[in-house]
Parts: C-alpha cells; sequence; structure tokens
C-alpha cells in the first residue's frame, strides 16, 4: 500500500492503519458502551496472551526470542522532545485564551467564543467518541489526500492554471 511520489517513498498505509484502530476504539467505546479504561484492559490482555502464545510456540519449536521487550526504552532526546510538544501545545492554547480574554483583540475574542459555541453544540448533538472518530477520520483522509499522486497532481496543475491568469491580471 504505497505510492512513490516525486520527493521519494511516501505511506499510504499508516492512515489506513490508524483508521481500522480507530474503527476499533470507536467500536468498543461507542457501540459496546464501554470505558477507555475497559480497552485499554481488553489491549494489554489480548497482547498480554498473544505474547504468552508466541513465547510457547517459539519455545515448542526451540527458537530463541528475537526481541527482549525489556530492553525496549525511549532515549532522553525522543522523551523530551513529547514533553516539549506537549509544553508548547498547552502553552499555545493559554497564550491564546488569555489574549482573547483580555479584550484587547477583539477578533480573536469572538473567533474564541463562537468556536466554544460550536463545539458546545456539537457536544450536545452527538456523543464525544462520535466526535473523536470523525476527527480522526478526517485527519486519516487529510493525511491521504497529502500523501496522493493524484491528489498532488491536480492541485498543481490547478495552483499552475491559477498562477498564469493571475500574471495575466497584474499586467492589465
Amino acid at each position: 500500500m504505497e505510492e512513490e511520489a516525486e520527493g521519494g517513498r511516501v505511506e499510504v498505509g499508516r492512515p489506513a492503519v490508524v483508521l481500522v484502530c480507530g474503527s476499533l476504539i470507536y467500536y468498543h467505546c461507542a457501540y459496546r458502551e464501554s470505558s477507555l479504561l475497559s480497552l485499554l484492559s481488553d489491549v494489554l490482555i489480548v497482547l498480554l496472551c498473544s505474547l504468552a502464545i508466541l513465547g510457547m510456540l517459539f519455545r515448542q519449536m526451540n527458537i530463541s526470542v528475537p526481541v527482549d521487550p525489556l530492553e525496549w526504552q525511549i532515549s532522553q532526546d525522543t522523551a523530551n522532545t513529547i514533553a516539549a510538544c506537549l509544553a508548547n501545545t498547552i502553552g499555545a492554547a493559554e497564550s491564546v485564551l488569555r489574549v482573547a480574554a483580555t479584550g484587547h483583540d477583539k477578533r480573536l475574542f469572538f473567533k474564541v467564543v463562537v468556536i466554544l459555541y460550536l463545539l458546545s453544540a456539537l457536544g450536545r448533538v452527538a456523543s464525544g467518541a462520535t466526535v473523536a472518530y470523525a476527527g480522526l477520520c478526517l485527519l486519516c483522509l487529510y493525511t491521504f489526500a497529502q500523501n496522493s499522486e493524484l491528489i498532488n497532481r491536480f492541485t498543481s496543475r490547478f495552483s499552475n492554471r491559477r498562477d498564469s491568469t493571475g500574471g495575466a491580471q497584474d499586467a492589465i
């Protein structure tokens, strides 16, 4: 499921895997009406049983375990990057809300009020799991469209056409 683009290899399978995982999470939380804690427990049980069966199979076939899960660690740089990304996101949201709350930027204030009102209305209409799943589907579609060679060709053709007409208007 990989396509090759001008800049090298582009993965299309990653959005598909995320969409499948999101669909399973949505099914577990919305249709079965289970909590996220129940989902996490089920995932860990399936993972533990799968690894146990795989370990017994390897032992039966006299094959050594290829990877020791106890050796899996993330580097300090990766942990720092994750923490910095989270801190930047929270800081940016706090900054926007602070500026909106002071009232100095009325346009930003009205944008924040409208977005919060729309989110509130959306929360009354649909469950949180449905909204999260719809967001995940849109994210996967966006990622797929961004990586799709056909869509890239179409957008480049459209932008070239717009640039050529824009240049004629500027000359007038």
